[in-house]
């Protein structure tokens, strides 16, 4: 997969399929989409390109909004490049591209810029300025630009149920099984080791302190998860606490994390870390020693949930 920032950066002679959206999640809804994309193009020997924009529109368009997106950008290129698309374009969104009319985004974009042989788009789809574009223009423009256009059916979308704000609502439930279910794959942190406090050290817990450093990215549920990452390409499993320590009278939040059975430097590295179960919400504590009891039954349900769920 190749990405190209700015539509106006790409250039195909060869006639193009294309789907566009934000694709938050890149979750099993936005994968039948792709898939769709990707295979269809195959068969018809054409490129498939999905079009895509950064920052999300509500960012822009919504500045009191309080978005909180399921992948941070670098996360959803990765997921797309799984899923054997040809083109990647991240375009730009701006107060002047929303004004760009429905008639300006098909003739300029879709049919001078991308080369669009065919459009796949899901089910009640909206573009332009003030949303005005539907399935309805696509189709009348298609006609006088000689693409074609196929809507993802409701019945297919409702099939499989997902939408990135039912993952979101589960992710600040704390109900990660069903976010990850709805995800198809295990929701992520990425960020770097930064020097914390040495608190878990002391009381025979060291941890990573991990800053995610883009604040659109969702945070879920304080509290304590099982979670795994890839360092030096070897999987290690641990435990991670999103909090405030209130035992220890903590006053921001932190995202911490303790590997099993690991005895690295760890600072400055970048990880990812993929959260496979969530065990517990946040507590406060009468003292150290009640909290550092409670860390220890933690590690033997987690211990446990990785022995009987995972495979190593």
């Amino acid at each position: 997969m190749k990405t190209i920032q700015d539509i106006s950066n790409f250039s195909s002679k060869e006639k193009t399929f294309v789907t566009i959206g934000t694709f938050d999640g890149v979750h099993f809804g936005h994968q039948k989409i792709i898939e769709k994309l990707v295979t269809d193009a195959k068969k018809a020997n054409k490129k498939s390109v999905v079009l895509t924009f950064f920052p999300h529109p509500r960012m822009v368009l919504q500045k009191d909004s309080a978005l909180e997106l399921i992948n941070t950008i670098e996360e959803k290129k990765t997921l797309l490049a799984k899923t054997g698309l040809d083109y990647l374009i991240i375009h730009p969104f701006s107060k002047d591209f929303s004004r760009t009319t429905a008639l300006e985004f098909v003739r300029d974009l879709l049919v001078n810029q991308l080369n669009i042989s065919k459009l796949i788009i899901g089910y009640d789809h909206h573009f332009g300025k003030n949303r005005e574009g539907n399935i309805v223009q696509l189709t009348e423009y298609s006609h006088l630009y000689d693409f074609t256009v196929e809507e993802i059916p409701a019945q297919d979308i409702d099939d499989v149920s997902v939408s990135s704000t039912k993952i979101r609502r589960a992710l600040h439930a704390g109900n990660l099984k069903t976010a990850n279910n709805y995800l198809g794959y295990y929701f992520t942190l990425n960020g770097n080791v930064v020097n914390g406090k040495q608190l878990g050290g002391k009381i025979g817990y060291p941890t990573a302190n991990i800053d995610v450093k883009e604040d659109y990215k969702l945070i879920p549920k304080t509290g304590v998860y099982v979670v795994k990452s890839k360092i030096d390409n070897n999987t290690v499993f641990g435990m991670m606490n999103i909090g405030n320590r209130p035992t220890v009278d903590g006053n921001y939040q932190t995202i911490e994390v303790h590997f099993f059975d690991f005895n690295q430097d760890l600072y400055t590295k970048n990880l990812t870390i993929e959260l496979l179960y969530f065990l517990r919400g946040e507590q406060k504590f009468d003292d150290i020693d009640s909290l550092i009891n409670q860390i220890n039954k933690d590690e033997v349900t987690a211990r446990d949930y990785i022995k009987n769920n995972i495979t190593l």
